[in-house]
């Protein structure tokens, strides 16, 4: 059987693997993305469950990589203020990107839109090929290559494998990785609504008893929500009728937005923290998910894996014009070294969020709302934690830092 040769496989093709395939795009680089699905088709006006939002760090990625105008042409909703206040006190707080001097402070954007966008830039770069639909059942790693087996029984050999398959990696789990971490025993329900009020491009979030619940801004006036809650209730949620479901999230929401007038189709995923032992092996590297999962309170998931692909490009691109080899342990160490610490930091700093918002305890529930409040009032420590939030400050990748104008 002809077997296939390249310099890089990335196994899953959405948006971190999309962005590290963009990255590698005329770098000389021979490079393969395949995954098991074939790419999300496009749906019209109908908004997709599953949003992100996306940091000003990431922004900065993909319009270095040529994506971002694609995604500005399709829809992409801008915010300027985030509300942060919780359900046991009084204690609230309040974003403005204009106290920071920032246009805004980020965009939430639909998967779905980001994953296209990338596509169609890969389609410019002869050194990519997209291998779709088709899934990873074997992997062997020698000294000088790895070799990987799909389900239609072809056979790829390549110089470095990279898993950008999430949370359920089988690149992880075919190169022997083991994760740590635990459930929360919460599932993330999500819907797209309209309200009675305008949300004013801005991210709301209520911290309720069993969970976080935020309103997402849509471009159209619609809001995104992500409802955290216990599995039980989160499945309740999504079985009620519409009357009742608008009723209850009116309620939930203390009718900030006013009431919720319209809601679209509902669906609800489980959550947990992961994180592998282990980013990198003897031509292995793991990305995005396959390396970390976190709560989605503050929704930096995706953003620490849009750079983990932009620090994985820089160390390949950077290997690859010195003439080393690209899956070469003390290469890949580059990269796990640059990534790892970063990412458990924001692992750790969401984990405790969770946690401290997540606790009844009448001293717990005094402390953080007094926190909220002081630190509210505290603008040097608000702009601090604005700022942070964008994603702008720390060791970024050249992709990521603000791009020549």
């Amino acid at each position: 059987m002809t077997q296939a040769r390249y310099d890089v496989v990335i196994i899953g093709s959405s948006m971190v693997g999309a962005t590290l395939g963009c990255a590698l795009g005329g770098s000389g680089l021979r490079v393969a993305l395949v995954d098991a699905n074939p790419p999300p088709a496009w749906q019209g006006d109908a908004f997709d469950l599953r949003v992100s939002a996306i940091t000003s760090a990431s922004q900065n990625i993909f319009e270095s990589l040529g994506a971002w105008q694609a995604m500005a042409d399709e829809r992409i909703s801008p915010f300027r203020d985030m509300h942060v206040w919780d359900a046991g006190g009084s204690g609230e707080i309040h974003f403005n990107s204009a106290d920071i001097g920032e246009p805004l402070l980020g965009h939430i954007i639909e998967n779905r839109v980001i994953v296209r966008a990338l596509t169609q830039r890969i389609g410019a770069f002869d050194n990519i090929d997209m291998i779709h639909p088709a899934r990873l059942t074997a992997l062997t790693v020698s000294e000088s290559h790895a070799v990987l087996t799909l389900d239609d029984n072809r056979r790829i050999e390549t110089r470095l494998v990279v898993g950008a398959d999430g949370a359920r990696s089988g690149v992880r789990e075919l190169a022997g990785i083991s994760t740590r971490g635990w459930e929360y025993r919460q599932k993330a329900m999500v819907a797209t609504v309209t309200t009675g009020l305008p949300h004013r491009e801005t991210a709301w979030q209520r911290f309720l008893p069993t969970g976080p619940l935020a309103f997402l801004p849509l471009a159209n006036g619609a809001s995104s929500i992500v409802w955290s809650t216990s599995p039980d209730h989160a499945d309740q949620l999504v079985a009620l009728n519409d009357a009742d479901f608008r009723d209850a999230l009116t309620r939930a929401f203390d009718r900030r937005l006013g009431v919720v007038s319209g809601v679209g189709p509902r669906a609800a995923f489980g959550l947990h923290l992961q994180t592998a032992t282990q980013y990198v092996r003897p031509r292995i590297a793991l990305v995005g998910d396959a390396a970390h999962t976190i709560h989605p309170l503050a929704g930096q998931g995706v953003n620490l894996g849009l750079l983990d692909a932009a620090a994985l490009a820089e160390v390949l691109c950077d290997a690859h014009r010195a003439g080393k080899e690209l899956g070469a342990i003390h290469v890949l160490r580059r990269y796990e070294r640059w990534r790892k610490g970063d990412n458990l930091l924001t692992m750790v700093t969401m984990d405790g969020f969770k946690r401290l918002f997540g606790t009844s305890l009448a001293p717990v529930a005094w402390l953080r709302n007094v926190g909220l409040t002081v630190t509210d009032k505290a603008v040097p420590v608000k702009n601090f934690l604005a700022r942070h939030a964008m994603g702008t400050h720390g060791d970024l990748p050249r992709l990521a830092q603000q791009p020549l104008r």
